[in-house]
Parts: C-alpha cells; structure tokens; sequence
C-alpha cells in the first residue's frame, strides 16, 4: 500500500459526490482509518474529516447501499400504503 500523500476534506468530498455534508458525516460513522477516513483536527474544537483516494471510494459504496436501502424503504411504505 503506498503513503497517504494527500487527502480530501469532507466538503470537497461532498461537492464532488453531490451530497450534503452532513449526510455524509452521518454515514461516514461507518468507516474506519483503515477504510481511507481521517479526522483532522485544528486549533481549539475545530475538526473535520478527511478521505484518502480510497476512502472516497469507500464512501461512494456506503452512498449507494444508503440510497438502496432508502429506495427499498420507500418501496415497502408504499406498498404497506396502497394495500392498507
């Protein structure tokens, strides 16, 4: 595996996938630093994530299977709806 020589901040992140930022915060949860997710800290209580190369695309993988799951979701409220 080669050094981490640059990273991504959360919201270049989210302007590059088209998502909001704390949407993707919130499933980012789900990452470790082993899947590509770093958190950056600065002076007194600033902070935020950043993403290797591979952790934008770990994130992208974890977008999806939300947006299925959303998708599945929405589909089982309709159904429950039209037939009750």
């Amino acid at each position: 595996m080669a050094a981490v020589s640059h990273l991504f901040t959360l919201a270049y992140v989210a302007e590059l996938l088209g998502e909001g930022e704390d949407w993707l915060h919130e499933i980012s949860i789900e990452m470790e630093p082993e899947d590509g997710l770093i958190g950056v800290y600065g002076v007194g209580n600033e902070y935020t994530l950043a993403f290797t190369d591979f952790g934008i695309e770990n994130l992208r993988q974890l977008v999806e299977i939300h947006k299925q799951d959303a998708a599945r979701d929405a589909q089982a409220a309709a159904g429950e709806h039209s037939t009750g």
